[in-house]
């Protein structure tokens, strides 16, 4: 069938950029560290990577909704490549500094946000209702999967003497290979409504805050991810501080600790693929973030990498569980000229934390100097939130999609 050929392409396609996109998610905090040793300095790299959300994802959204979706995110792909790529340009030539590498993160996610939202719209195009959950957790997991190569292939090249700066040469090209891949599908991602049903982009913005906000479920998830994001965000902003801190692991082992997060996230969504109609709304998201508690916790008293590997492989890929139920939460009920600007909407009330907690993370770890307390203090704080939300409204809403 058409649609199954023009979803298995994209589903390439988004695993093919995906496996570059982790040699930068590697590369950046590690690049930064060795520019200038500090932890502010990695938590501006996660505001860089977060701000555009805040500034664009709204307008982003409502735009999404209007357009082409199909070629827009044929444009934004090629513009990643080509923003990525100006890293290793820079430093062949000596002059890469930690404000170019923080506007490369800014540009890069901002150009991300476009493929977000069209990846979220796209899905039910591509596949049919009753499929959303299973193709859902099989895109995210298929990008978990190759972010297990990419990290260990990137920490294995840096080791052996190709310059930091190299692994955004490799993400360049996978952003143009996925977009040779896109060109072929051949399905329409929706969107692009007749322009008598237009309204003004502040008009279109207004109507997803207000979807999202006057849903109590919506409106509960978005909340619970904002408090995720600003209480966990120091977890994975720090994390190669982490790793050399107090776990003594050397760039290699980095690439290890990244791969088997990646590892676990890929194992987590293929479970959860199989399993999405079993298990309720609240156990897969509420219940999940108890479980990320308990095994940060866990990571914050381990003082050895392999042990610390294994908690975090564990709870790395909780979260995206949760991003994927209520992600196909969103596409079961949002109408699909709702969906780009609602979907955006979630995100920017969410995301919008992160570079706060980002922040407050990396000011506790340079004051105190103790991240494994840091660590231990997240942990707990975020299973007081979860409880308090569990015993609330989204607690009850035992939904199956």
């Amino acid at each position: 069938m058409p649609r199954r050929r023009d979803y298995r392409l994209f589903l390439i396609s988004q695993t093919i950029s995906n496996v570059g996109s982790s040699f930068t998610a590697f590369g950046l905090p590690l690049l930064v560290f060795r520019l200038t040793g500090s932890a502010v300095n990695l938590a501006l790299t996660t505001v860089a990577g977060f701000l555009p959300y805040i500034l664009f994802g709204l307008v982003i959204g409502a735009w999404v909704d209007r357009v082409d979706r199909r070629r827009a995110l044929v444009g934004a792909v090629v513009a990643r490549g080509l923003t990525i790529a100006v890293l290793p340009v820079l430093g062949g030539l000596d002059v890469l500094t930690v404000w170019a590498v923080y506007a490369v993160a800014f540009v890069n996610t901002s150009l991300g946000i476009v493929s977000s939202a069209v990846e979220s719209t796209a899905i039910p195009s591509l596949v049919s209702r009753d499929e959303l959950a299973d193709a859902n957790g099989k895109l995210r997991a298929g990008y978990a999967a190759a972010q297990v190569t990419g990290p260990l292939l990137a920490g294995a090249l840096i080791g052996g003497g190709l310059p930091v700066t190299g692994v955004f040469a490799i993400d360049a090209v996978s952003f143009w290979l996925a977009a040779t891949l896109l060109l072929a599908i051949r399905t329409r991602f929706s969107g692009n409504p007749p322009r008598k049903e237009r309204r003004s982009v502040t008009s279109d913005i207004g109507t997803g805050l207000r979807y999202v906000l006057a849903d109590p479920v919506l409106r509960g998830i978005a909340l619970h991810a904002a408090l995720y994001n600003l209480i966990g965000s120091t977890v994975t902003s720090q994390l190669v501080l982490f790793a050399h801190q107090r776990l003594g692991a050397d760039d290699a082992q980095v690439g290890l600790l990244f791969a088997c997060g990646a590892l676990g996230t890929a194992v987590a969504l293929f479970t959860f693929s199989r399993l999405a109609r079993q298990v309720s709304f609240t156990t897969a998201t509420l219940g999940l973030m108890m479980c990320w508690s308990v095994l940060v916790l866990g990571l914050s008293v381990s003082t050895d990498i392999r042990l610390g590997a294994v908690f975090w492989a564990c709870a790395a890929g909780l979260p995206s569980v949760y991003a994927v139920r209520t992600l196909t939460l969103r596409q079961t009920v949002v109408p699909d000229h709702l969906l780009g600007r609602v979907q955006t909407t979630g995100q920017v009330l969410a995301w919008s934390a992160q570079p706060i907690g980002a922040f407050i993370g990396a000011w506790l770890v340079s004051a105190t100097g103790r991240i494994a307390v840091v660590y231990a203090g997240t942990a707990v704080l975020m299973a007081a939130v979860t409880g308090c939300f569990w015993l609330g409204p989204l607690g009850k809403a035992d939904i199956r999609e």
